[in-house]
């Protein structure tokens, strides 16, 4: 009987300072880059004397040509020519200029929402925040927080 109540408290303690030490593990903090990226922004803007809109997310556009053909929606499969920089003018990703396709509720949201600003044959810029883009994290090309600009040309609605 000894041995089984041993056995039960040594279970209890080993129970209970696994589920103490789970409460105590902390995901990573995101941190919110809002303020800073709407500075990064309008001082982007102001410094290249650009005319951009805003749409209710955040997201900055400018439609150089709004283009004449089909427009697309938020799950249309399109073709894009783009150039993707800092605001700094570095750039970390091109296509060609025949463009790459793919359905546009599979990218970043700043592109499934600006993207449809354009009809087929539209171009123009997006500046997208961070919140719109990869968000805090950082990945191999792009730092965490960092705001996106895009030179886009919007070849076809597949």
């Amino acid at each position: 009987m000894k041995y089984l109540l041993s056995s039960l408290l040594a279970l209890t303690l080993f129970i209970s300072c696994n589920n103490s030490e789970k409460e105590t593990i902390k995901e990573p903090q995101k941190t919110d880059y809002t303020a800073e990226n709407e500075k990064e922004i309008t001082d982007y803007i102001a410094k290249n004397n650009l005319t951009a809109q805003k749409s209710a997310s955040g997201l900055y556009y400018i439609i150089k040509e709004p283009g004449t053909g089909v427009k697309p929606t938020s799950t249309s499969n399109v073709t894009v020519a783009y150039k993707g920089y800092f605001t700094d003018g570095k750039v970390f990703d091109q296509s060609d200029a025949a463009g790459i396709s793919f359905p546009l509720n599979r990218v970043i949201p700043g592109w499934t929402e600006g993207i449809p600003f354009f009809k087929e044959g539209g171009s123009g810029l997006l500046l997208i925040p961070s919140h719109l883009g990869y968000g805090s994290e950082s990945n191999s090309r792009i730092p965490g927080g960092s705001v996106l600009l895009f030179d886009v040309k919007l070849i076809k609605v597949n």
